[in-house]
């Protein structure tokens, strides 16, 4: 008995029928874990295409020795809405633009307010230590995870972790001391 290749081999292989076998297969998946994740219809039709248009591109390394097809699919979804996640929390809400009818002055302030919690936090953020201060550069400014920075910098995961716990604490704690914090009631 021959076996036959598996869809995700038929797909990396170029087979034009591979693709919409693979999609008629795994479209249920990847589209209730898109819609769990997505906030309408529309985006979760947006990220189902992203996932398979990348399941497409990465369908050669699939492995059947290391994963099955279901869970390579389950694998490929969850990094695509996970990364389509960090984007949307990067854009800036339209609500949370500044308002183009308020007054220049009342806007003026406002720039200058950011201004200055910008100083506070900089000055802040340089009573770090080194460490500390490169975790969070890279979580921060180039929106790592915590498994990018440890293969970035060559620190163990549970390093990489702890130095971002620790570093976002001590600027808590700097930030409260100098009154550019209120406190938050604890429950």
């Amino acid at each position: 008995m021959v076996h036959d290749p598996s869809i995700l081999h038929q797909v990396a292989s170029g087979d034009p029928r591979a693709m919409g076998e693979c999609m008629e297969r795994f479209g249920g998946l990847v589209w209730s874990l898109a819609r769990r994740v997505t906030t309408s219809a529309a985006e979760a039709d947006d990220a189902v295409q992203e996932i398979f248009i990348d399941l497409w591109k990465s369908a050669g390394r699939f492995d059947p020795s290391i994963a099955s097809e279901t869970t390579f699919v389950a694998m490929i979804a969850r990094r695509r809405l996970i990364d389509r996640g960090r984007r949307k929390k990067r854009r800036p809400d339209a609500a949370s633009l500044p308002d183009a009818a308020q007054p220049e002055a009342a806007q003026e302030a406002d720039r200058t307010e950011r201004s200055e919690e910008a100083a506070r936090a900089t000055a802040a953020f340089e009573q770090l230590r080194p460490e500390q201060q490169r975790v969070l550069q890279l979580a921060i400014y180039h929106g790592c995870s915590h498994e990018d920075i440890s293969r970035t910098t060559g620190l163990p995961l549970g390093t990489v972790k702890t130095h971002a716990r620790r570093g976002l604490i001590r600027l808590r704690e700097i930030l409260r001391d100098e009154g550019a914090l209120e406190e938050r009631p604890t429950g």
